[in-house]
């Protein structure tokens, strides 16, 4: 059984990646990670709208290639 994680209070971080030009603007929220063991990434301009949530070696995999410049942010 699945249950609803609880997003309400988490401190959501702006990517340094995103352009802030009303374009592709994404958030996560590492705090959540020391919790619930996974990391949620939203898309800042919807907040109320949904999360995804990656698992933190997923997470850490794929912004650890973003950095290297492996994968075109």
């Amino acid at each position: 059984m699945r249950t609803a994680l609880d997003l309400s209070r988490a401190e959501w971080v702006k990517s340094s990646y995103s352009n802030g030009n009303e374009g592709e603007c994404v958030e996560f929220a590492p705090g959540v990670a020391a919790t619930a063991g996974v990391v949620p990434v939203r898309d800042s301009k919807h907040p109320a709208g949904p999360a995804l949530l990656f698992s933190v070696e997923a997470w850490n995999s794929f912004a650890a290639a973003v950095r290297a410049g492996e994968i075109s942010a």
